[in-house]
């Protein structure tokens, strides 16, 4: 590997990391020798990250963290325990989530207790069924606690994808 790739493995790694946790990093990174990368043609830095030709991560430029996409949420799935990352909810609303929906307080039976606002979140049913992901908006207790109001702003469902 050149230099610029090792340097931009080890730099994704270090935010994987601090963002996710050393598991989960090892999981997305298992096959380092696997993983390329897009950079943005203006500014050199990186935008996406590629497990072979699937996309696993993509860079925020505008606070430097990841956002999941489905294929490592289903890796992350298939190799940690339930609750790590996640948010179970109903089965009742299982399509409209997969639609892209957002979830409501009221519907989740359970979620990650270390996870904070702003952190990414695997949505799954209670077959541990990946049914989206997207983004926790507000704080876990609250989220145990409240009868309205959205918990989750879902980014992408699992209805039109192919996983």
């Amino acid at each position: 590997m050149e230099t610029k790739l090792l340097f931009a493995l080890r730099k994704v790694r270090a935010i994987s990391d601090y963002q996710f946790g050393q598991s989960i990093t090892d999981i997305l990174f298992e096959n380092e020798n696997e993983i390329n990368f897009e950079f943005s043609k203006n500014t050199g830095k990186i935008k996406h990250v590629y497990d072979k030709d699937k996309l696993i991560l993509n860079l925020r430029p505008t606070n430097g963290f990841f956002t999941l996409s489905l294929f490592s949420a289903v890796k992350i799935i298939k190799s940690i325990p339930p609750l790590k990352l996640r948010a179970i909810v109903m089965n009742e609303i299982s399509e409209f989530i997969r639609k892209g929906r957002n979830v409501f307080c009221k519907h989740v039976i359970d979620i990650d207790d270390s996870l904070r606002p702003s952190d990414e979140i695997i949505v799954v049913n209670q077959e541990n069924e990946i049914l989206a992901i997207g983004k926790l908006l507000i704080p876990v207790p609250y989220v145990r606690s409240f009868k309205t109001g959205i918990a989750i702003k879902v980014r992408k469902g699992t209805a039109k994808s192919k996983l």
